[in-house]
């Protein structure tokens, strides 16, 4: 009786070539796609079959042309979903339940579909290595846009800042040590973990979940004190406090899997005083009228004094965050933080705002910032004279797009598809139900 239900519930939804794509490879994606705080929509089952068929498609050319993923590329893609999944569901009890299973468990449901997927990758990224366009064919794809279509381009400023966050000293961190502290105490002598994590943890990340961080491993990205403390640690432990970039935090590690731990935390955040604040602010006007006098480059300054990691070693200026493939540090205005635009609004090109007072929006932390703006357009049609890095990358990705489709037009032609009859109205799917070596399942 279990064999029959488990056939019915795992049936064949696809084949192609000579591998199959199960309703549970479908049912397994759709519910990554529910834990991460979507709606349901039968919709989204076309999109993943749709993907799936075509990875089908890209692993079998893959396995020709002996395309491989280690198992560390695996592992590390995994680990990074669950950890988002996670932090989605509130803390890997809620996920658990959510999926009616185990992480664990999931995590070994998940890789054979993950290590696919990673495989198809190398395998498009082989399909497409060596499409590049000529400036001729940048010049030729904008000339066939038609007129009515030529993309529009807001005001766009190249921006630069140099950033000081106040330096504590030992007397001024000491209270926030010893609020940690007194909470690890009582920790120790009976206090639940989890309920003081959601009472007076200022991680906004894992609070809610009783400080619970999910697992992760070396490579995770976490604070180096952060990890260091984590691996040198067993199961049960509680560690003793700590300080990060974030402020003071102590741990305790609930689980151990080879490579990978699973902890929960309590942080106890770093509040500037009016006296670091104070020498933040002249630290940074000295900066700021070293720069203005032409006596410190501005992409000097920066590399030596800017306490913003992302930018100090980019000469200070910010990139494009919507657009990170190209680095472009064209940025359209409307994507400026409020106070940066403010500061940038009055300038010309060339001049330097005055400091001002902000807070980080990843790490929540207070200190001053002086903006650079270098240039400003204004809102155009566009141009192949003042646009043509955008219209390479548009012209880039049209061909990129065409080399994909023939080649997968080419493989369908020539591949034995098969497709259930439940997603027979999927528009997405069309395509691949339309040559003569594909026919539908169940028919």
């Amino acid at each position: 009786m279990k064999a029959q239900e488990v056939q019915v519930i795992d049936k064949v939804a696809a084949v192609v070539g000579g591998n199959v794509v199960l309703q549970s490879d479908i049912d397994m994606q759709y519910a990554q796609y529910l834990s991460e705080g979507n709606q349901p929509d039968p919709g989204v089952r076309c999109m993943i079959l749709e993907q799936l068929l075509t990875n089908k498609l890209l692993t079998q050319q893959a396995a020709i042309d002996s395309i491989e993923v280690s198992e560390d590329e695996v592992d590390d893609n995994i680990n990074n979903r669950l950890r988002y999944m996670t932090r989605q569901a509130g803390g890997q009890e809620n996920l658990e339940k959510f999926l009616n299973r185990s992480i664990l468990q999931y995590k070994e449901e998940m890789r054979p579909a993950v290590k696919e997927q990673l495989v198809a990758q190398k395998m498009q990224a082989k399909i497409t290595e060596k499409t590049g366009v000529t400036p001729l064919e940048v010049k030729r794809y904008f000339e066939k846009i038609p007129k009515d279509s030529v993309p529009n381009y807001n005001s766009e400023v190249e921006v630069g800042e140099i950033v000081i966050f106040p330096k504590l000293t030992k007397e001024e961190k000491q209270p926030f040590y010893d609020r940690a502290e007194s909470l690890r105490m009582g920790i120790k002598a009976g206090d639940d973990f989890g309920t003081m994590a959601r009472l007076y943890s200022q991680d906004p990340g894992s609070a809610a979940a009783g400080g619970d961080l999910g697992f992760f491993d070396r490579s995770s990205g976490m604070a180096k004190e952060f990890t260091a403390t984590a691996f040198r640690m067993k199961p049960g432990e509680i560690s003793k406090v700590f300080e990060t970039e974030f402020g003071f935090h102590f741990l305790q590690v609930l689980e151990r899997r080879g490579e990978q731990v699973r902890v929960r935390h309590i942080l106890i955040g770093l509040k500037p005083s009016d006296a670091s604040m104070e020498r933040a602010k002249k630290e940074i006007d000295s900066i700021c009228t070293r720069v203005k006098e032409d006596k410190l480059p501005f992409s000097t300054a920066a590399a030596l004094y800017s306490g913003d990691e992302m930018t100090k070693y980019n000469g200070g200026m910010l990139l494009n965050a919507r657009d990170q493939q190209s680095r472009t540090t064209y940025i359209p205005v409307d994507q400026l933080d409020a106070a940066d635009f403010a500061a940038i609004d009055t300038l010309k090109p060339g001049e330097y705002s005055q400091p001002f007072t902000f807070t980080d929006p990843q790490t929540r932390k207070e200190g001053y910032k002086f903006m650079y703006l270098k240039s400003r357009t204004a809102p155009h049609k566009a141009s192949l004279e003042t646009d043509y890095a955008k219209i390479k990358n548009l012209a880039e990705q049209d061909k990129l797009n065409r080399v994909v489709s023939e080649w997968f037009e080419e493989r369908r032609k020539t591949t034995y598809i098969r497709i259930d009859d439940e997603f027979a109205t999927c528009s997405e799917l069309k395509d691949w139900v339309s040559s003569p070596q594909t026919a539908q399942v169940n028919k």
